[in-house]
């Protein structure tokens, strides 16, 4: 598309299906757009899986896109990875790059693993506004035995609003998880007028 749907409006609450409908709609530029830009957490986010997780797998990257998360974690040496995003371009795009053992369309709201197949599960950039709705963790959690790690971001639009860390504190009270780890740095650069986004990159424990 010609039309970048990087702006204010991407980061804000929508229906799943017009999320679907965005994203499908951008697969096509969506590498090149993210990298003009400078992307970060996939990178960030497989380099703190690292400090928990060594190399080896089954990981499963959840909301995979196009495969750039799933290069980051090839990077760091997880393998086998497995990957699944709803939107059905992103995954086509995914197929060809040759990173992902098994790839598949999921459906939003359901567990995308029976606990204790993944080691881990990777969300760069999912569980945020405008893209998955905070009660997505707990399908990662459902999806993971004790023990198996998520590794996740919040960028900075998600962190101002103040749901998904809600969430995320309610699951740990409740002791569903553990935070082993938890880091701001950068999420994508040249924003317009200068500015970045941030976000924090975390590494949960399903206890």
């Amino acid at each position: 598309m010609a039309d970048s749907p990087m702006k204010p409006q991407l980061w804000t609450p929508r229906p799943v299906e017009e999320t679907v409908e965005v994203y499908r709609d951008w697969a096509a530029t969506y590498d090149d757009d993210l990298a003009g830009r400078g992307y970060h957490t996939p990178r960030r986010i497989a380099a703190m899986l690292g400090r928990y997780l060594p190399p080896g797998g089954p990981v499963l990257d959840f909301g995979c896109g196009t495969g750039i998360s799933g290069a980051e974690l090839a990077l760091m040496e997880f393998a086998p990875i497995d990957g699944t995003d709803i939107t059905d371009r992103m995954v086509e795009i995914a197929r060809t790059k040759g990173i992902y053992r098994k790839l598949w369309v999921g459906e939003p709201g359901a567990v995308p693993a029976n606990p204790g197949k993944y080691r881990a599960i990777a969300a760069a950039g999912v569980i945020s506004l405008g893209a998955a709705p905070p009660e997505t963790l707990d399908l990662l959690i459902e999806a993971l035995a004790p023990g198996g790690l998520i590794a996740l971001s919040f960028n900075d639009p998600t962190l101002a609003d103040g749901s998904y860390d809600a969430h995320l504190e309610a699951r740990v009270a409740d002791g569903a998880v553990t935070v082993l780890d938890r880091a701001h740095g950068p999420h994508l650069g040249e924003m317009g007028r200068g500015s970045e986004m941030g976000s924090d990159v975390m590494v949960l424990r399903r206890t």
